[in-house]
């Protein structure tokens, strides 16, 4: 029995890591385009933090930055009840360029970021596969240039999230708001 339930466990290691490895990432990636101004306008994920917050969430400002040493420096601004919120992220480059690494010094989980698709000048789709210790979940971001993205890029969002397998209810569009938009980096 015990045999069986390792068997069993490794299969499914197996089966998280190929999909994680499923996950396309730019072709061409051309990191110095993907700087600037960016709004979150779609969040997708199974996490359970997600759930609980999902009909709190309004659309948000990205800014992402080079560093010196190649890796990218993401500070977003959001809504939080009454006030605005930063958070400050160093992503760390992989040898695969379009691929980043994250550590939260808050919650101690590790995350593998890939920007899936860009034009760089319109929309960029961003997939997470997150791992702490009590389990993984997946993340999609949808940013834009604009507050408004074509139905088309919203239909390519929603279409790439259901083969991540997340379910329609965990992907949301994020309603608009003018709240924290200034106070952005």
């Amino acid at each position: 029995m015990h045999a069986t339930l390792l068997g069993v466990l490794g299969l499914a290691l197996l089966g998280a890591l190929h999909a994680q490895d499923s996950i396309p990432v730019q072709t061409d990636f051309q990191q110095d385009k993907l700087t600037g101004r960016w709004y979150c306008v779609g969040l997708a994920s199974n996490s359970h933090w997600f759930k609980e917050k999902k009909q709190l969430m309004k659309m948000c400002t990205t800014t992402i930055s080079a560093t010196e040493d190649g890796n990218l420096e993401v500070i977003s601004t959001y809504p939080k009840g009454d006030h605005c919120e930063k958070r400050n992220s160093l992503y760390t480059k992989t040898e695969q360029p379009g691929r980043y690494s994250y550590t939260s010094p808050r919650w101690g989980s590790k995350h593998d970021i890939r920007v899936v698709e860009t034009n760089y000048d319109e929309y960029a789709l961003v997939a997470t596969q997150i791992s702490k210790s009590t389990g993984s979940s997946t993340m999609v971001l949808l940013y834009s240039r604009t507050k408004d993205v074509s139905p088309e890029r919203l239909e390519r969002f929603r279409q790439f999230s259901m083969k991540q397998g997340l379910a329609d209810e965990e992907i949301l569009v994020l309603p608009h708001t003018d709240k924290c938009m200034a106070d952005a980096a």
